[in-house]
C-alpha cells in the first residue's frame, strides 16, 4: 500500500489522508489513540476498522513516498507514525499476536 507524504501537512491532513487511503470508519475519532485502534485490526475485515485488510498472520506494508519532505515538513507527524506503528506492534505482541504493520520510505 502507498501513501504520499506529500499530502500530509498538518494533524488535520495526516488524519484525511490516512482515513482515505486505508478506508477507517466514519466514527474515525481523527486522534493518534483512534489510529492505533483502526491499524491494530488490519488483519480483522469483519472487525471494520479499516476497509484495508490482509490474511490472519500477514503483514501490511506501508510505503510512504516523499519521506523526506514530510519529515521535514512534519516532524510530529512523522514521529508518531513511527512511534504509533510500533505501539500497534507492541500490543498485538502482549496479546499473543504477530506484528500486522511495517513502514516502508522512499525518498523523492
Amino acid at each position: 500500500m502507498r501513501m504520499n507524504g506529500d499530502l500530509i501537512r498538518d494533524w488535520d491532513s495526516f488524519h484525511s489522508v490516512f482515513a482515505d487511503v486505508l478506508g477507517f470508519p466514519e466514527f474515525y475519532g481523527r486522534n493518534m489513540d483512534a489510529w492505533i485502534d483502526c491499524m491494530t485490526y488490519l488483519d480483522d475485515a469483519d472487525a471494520g476498522m479499516t476497509k484495508v485488510s490482509v490474511p490472519p498472520g500477514s503483514v501490511l506494508t506501508l510505503q510512504i513516498d516523499n519521506v523526506d519532505s514530510f519529515a521535514r515538513r512534519c516532524p510530529e507527524q512523522y514521529a508518531s507514525l513511527i512511534e504509533c506503528t510500533a505501539f500497534v506492534n507492541w500490543r498485538r505482541i502482549e496479546a499473543g499476536q504477530g506484528s500486522v504493520l511495517a513502514l516502508s520510505f522512499h525518498k523523492s
